[in-house]
């Protein structure tokens, strides 16, 4: 089958992130045309001039309708754009110039129906980000890949970097309403049809994430909180890995207990895996402050994370509202 492809790009109030985007398509070295369809998720600050500057170098299709979420402004894209397979990604993220190259040579290999490739820190970010990206990606911490080339039939992508055909969306519906969470949501739908997926590591992404020490905790508290609603939806997925940042936290709560009464072992321990921690970011990093902030985004992470994973759990099964009623913040509802 000839693979066309299609980038689905959602966008909302971030025109500047939408032209970093852009000008790094123009870098791909994939030799065939493509479709870039922006879809402007009722914006405020519009894209429409940053997008018109590239329209007579890239061919984009340019859509604009009211807000209602990343999901659903993703199926919009893909119900209109022109390709046979789509490539969801997130306004912050900016393509190496090998991008779809790897991702279409990956796919005439071996095809599958999904696939997704892993984010890195671009030299552009700042330390914050950088650290951040530490935290997210680490196989040291919770965050990263979700899988790996001996598990690619289970690797769960995310939807900043996403390959999705038109069969899949078509016979999925595409993503749900919850968010986030919607694109593990989809992906097990992917595959209770029968479709595979896999991860293409060669089609990595540089994932901006522009957020502060605030927001990232925010977004990691929601991601907790989103989980066991995912479980209660998909109880075969069910992983008693998902408790670890939870635990984690409840454990240093008690060891910094029993050393305040004189038993230090388990608080050394805490120790241990911090300085391994450390180490792991300045090798990666080679920057000792980026090393430091490391180990405060890995703390927000797993504070953020094991609290709206504890919460949530709690009142989803000590109360009878549906999630929707629970947390409505999680949900757009149309």
């Amino acid at each position: 089958m000839k693979l066309d492809f299609s980038f689905i790009v959602p966008v909302f109030n971030r025109p500047n992130e939408i032209k970093e985007l852009l000008e790094s398509l123009l870098e791909q070295t994939y030799a065939l045309p493509y479709e870039i369809v922006i879809v402007e998720d009722g914006s405020t600050i519009s894209s429409e001039e940053i997008v018109s500057e590239f329209q007579s170098r890239l061919n984009i299709t340019y859509l604009q309708k009211p807000n209602s979420g990343p999901g659903d402004s993703r199926n919009y894209g893909m119900k209109r754009a022109k390709g046979n397979y789509f490539i969801v990604l997130d306004s912050d993220c900016i393509l190496p110039p090998q991008y779809l190259t790897e991702a279409s040579k990956a796919l005439e290999k071996n095809y599958v129906d999904c696939f997704g490739g892993p984010d890195a820190a671009h030299e552009s970010f700042s330390m914050i980000q950088k650290a951040i990206n530490y935290a997210m990606t680490s196989f040291l911490t919770t965050g990263g890949i979700r899988g790996g080339k001996n598990s690619v039939d289970k690797f769960q992508p995310r939807s900043f970097n996403m390959g999705i055909s038109k069969k899949a969306f078509e016979v999925t519906g595409g993503y749900g309403n919850i968010h986030p969470g919607e694109d593990p949501d989809l992906t097990i739908r992917i595959w209770n049809n029968g479709f595979q997926t896999k991860l293409i590591p060669e089609a990595f992404v540089y994932h901006k994430r522009r957020i502060d020490w605030n927001k990232f905790y925010i977004q990691v508290n929601k991601f907790g909180m989103v989980r066991p609603i995912l479980n209660a939806w998909h109880p075969e997925t069910k992983k008693i890995t998902y408790w670890f940042p939870t635990i984690f936290c409840l454990g240093f709560v008690v060891a910094f207990i029993l050393a305040a009464a004189g038993f230090t072992f388990p608080i050394y321990l805490f120790v241990l895996y911090f300085i391994v921690l450390f180490i792991d970011s300045l090798l990666k990093n080679k920057n000792i402050a980026i090393a430091i902030l490391a180990l405060v985004a890995v703390v927000i992470q797993f504070v953020g994370y094991g609290y709206g994973f504890l919460k949530s759990t709690i009142l989803l099964n000590f109360n009878k509202k549906s999630p929707q009623e629970l947390f409505p913040k999680l949900f757009f509802i149309k």
